[in-house]
């Protein structure tokens, strides 16, 4: 058995910053990446073109990044239940390192793949927690029980310390394969990178974030620089840059979230009014928020299969089809929710307030099952993330860890607030973009003028379906009452 590790690559396609990666290489200086591009994530119809195109885009920037330190970063395309000890086993590599995930498909092949290490003698390390900045089991409750509702988590988070960055000069160099184990890796499933083209997706559009880790940290730079000293209020704009736009870098961990926080503290450090250092707190509960999904979906998995709250595990869900690709087309009449979706359609990124105005309007207007609109974010977005995804779309349905469940969206109400010269809804609906503020904020745009421009009536009334949601809603709460006094 050799001196080589091999380090596996799932959600930390980046060298530094790298807590997995650090402990490989204090173990040994042969330190070879491998990544292992999974057919069961890939032949899934919840993958998007835009988010396929990042990663691989992420994977060249690594694969230069491994060869600039002196190593390699080898790609499979095979189960990697089968193909990572494999490639182990024939190389003779004495360990496979990697970094924890909280999703439910992760961790019971990563359990799977354990199994297989160990009828082969080979090591294995897949303990350390580099996308979160706690790991679940410990922010837990005075109970020792894992936390349902945000506010009390946050607390408890916030008051912990947080690690620093991982140095990076414990992998400034690293030692390749010979030319022999490279023969080998190929006989045993290695193979160049491919395009996302050569994989079945085109996406053939700007991405919102070049792919790496170094246009990572130049969005960080840049936002924590200017945007974040007025992201309390600019973040809930559509149509204002206020936002980080970091969410698919830290999807797939192109930045490390210790790198991110110590930016945010820094930034801290250098503020100079109350004004800002709300604004930079602010920031950071988003970051909590992104944990505090993370943590609910390892602790409670069966939140990717349906709702968390009772009232609406079996709502009657109308699901009406039409509807649906209305809403998915965004022709629902609605201009702000149909700015959101042609946005998210033609770009892969959707701005989050929208995010939340849109699946709002498609559980609480439409009657549609979140789950349908969750997918179809997963079709689409960039950052598609399961936890963050069914988090928000829980929360926004009502169905998820929320102290005040029944919480509607107005569609106008919104557009009013959030966009009140309508610069946002005409940047994307562009048969409106001749119209009055007050007519594309409101959504009260006569008949005649829609028809004449082509623009679709209100598929809906937003009063009636709110009455009709609550009425639906309160006869779930009451069954559920006479079933508990059965």
């Amino acid at each position: 058995m050799s001196d080589l590790i091999l380090f596996w690559h799932r959600r930390d396609l980046r060298i530094s910053d790298n807590t997995g990666l650090a402990a490989a290489r204090s173990h040994s200086s042969k330190v070879v990446g491998v990544f292992c591009l999974d057919p069961n994530i890939l032949e899934r119809d919840d993958i998007a073109p835009a988010r396929v195109t990042y990663m691989i885009g992420c994977l060249q920037a690594l694969q230069q990044r491994y060869a600039e330190v002196g190593s390699q970063l080898l790609i499979l395309h095979a189960n990697p239940v089968q193909a990572i000890p494999r490639l182990a086993a024939a190389l003779k590599a004495k360990a496979v390192f990697w970094n924890w995930d909280v999703e439910p498909y992760s961790q019971e092949r990563d359990r799977t793949i354990i199994d297989a290490l160990k009828e082969k003698g080979i090591q294995f390390l897949d303990q350390n927690w580099d996308q979160i900045l706690h790991f679940p089991d410990e922010i837990r409750s005075g109970a020792n029980q894992p936390y349902t509702v945000y506010t009390p988590f946050w607390k408890n988070w916030i008051s912990k310390p947080k690690a620093n960055p991982v140095e990076t000069g414990l992998i400034a160099s690293l030692q390749n394969l010979t030319k022999a184990e490279e023969e080998i890796a190929k006989e045993n499933g290695a193979i160049a990178l491919p395009t996302a083209k050569d994989l079945g997706f085109i996406w053939d559009r700007d991405l919102v974030i070049a792919p790496g880790e170094a246009p990572a940290l130049e969005k960080l730079e840049e936002f924590t620089n200017s945007a974040i000293n007025e992201y309390k209020e600019q973040r809930n704009f559509p149509a204002i840059n206020g936002t980080s736009q970091l969410s698919a870098a830290l999807k797939f961990g192109a930045i490390g979230i210790r790198t991110v926080w110590i930016a945010t503290l820094e930034t801290l450090e250098n503020s100079r009014s109350e004004e800002t250092e709300s604004n930079i707190r602010t920031w950071q509960q988003e970051i909590a928020w992104r944990e505090f999904y993370q943590h609910a979906m390892y602790n409670f998995p069966e939140l990717a299969e349906g709702a968390f709250r009772e009232a609406l595990k079996n709502f009657p869900w109308q699901n009406n089809e039409e509807y649906f690709q209305a809403w998915c087309e965004g022709k629902t009449g609605y201009p702000i929710v149909d700015a959101a979706m042609r946005q998210m359609n033609e770009l892969g990124w959707m701005h989050n307030r929208c995010r939340m105005i849109v699946a709002s309007f498609l559980t609480k207007d439409l009657l549609i099952n979140p789950q349908l609109g969750e997918k179809y974010f997963m079709q689409k977005l960039i950052d598609g993330d399961l936890s963050a995804n069914n988090g928000g779309w829980q929360w926004s349905a009502s169905s998820g860890m929320d102290p005040k469940p029944l919480r509607i969206f107005n569609p106008a109400s919104q557009a009013q607030k959030f966009d009140p010269e309508g610069e946002y809804i005409r940047e994307w609906v562009s048969e409106l973009r001749s119209m009055d503020a007050e007519y594309l904020v409101t959504g009260k745009i006569p008949p005649l003028e829609r028809e004449a421009v082509g623009y679709p009536q209100p598929i809906v009334d937003h009063n009636q379906q709110q009455r009709h949601f609550k009425g639906l809603y309160q006869q779930q709460k009451e069954n559920i009452l006479d079933i508990s006094r059965i």
